[in-house]
């Protein structure tokens, strides 16, 4: 609620609304923060994972690109000179 002077225009005073709660009571909130601590800490579980799993990734990709390099014939560069 706004309470403006009518002579100046300018705000004299204001009052927020009024909050809402998010929880009716304790007990859910006490569930909601629960869930979202198994949340974090799947999310960190996943992570590790993921880093685990990492190296054996970059290696398998190491090999293809070694193999792949091995399979094309040996090149020399152009140069954009060489294309006069």
């Amino acid at each position: 609620m706004l309470v403006i002077d009518a002579a100046n225009g300018l705000v004299v005073s204001h009052t927020p609304a009024p909050r809402k709660r998010m929880f009716e009571d304790l007990e859910t909130a006490a569930q909601a923060m629960r869930e979202q601590e198994e949340r974090k800490e799947s999310i960190f579980r996943q992570s590790v994972e993921a880093e685990k799993n990492k190296e054996d990734l970059f290696e398998k990709r190491f090999a293809e690109a070694l193999r792949k390099a091995k399979d094309l014939p040996d090149t020399k560069p152009i140069r954009e000179f060489d294309l006069d």
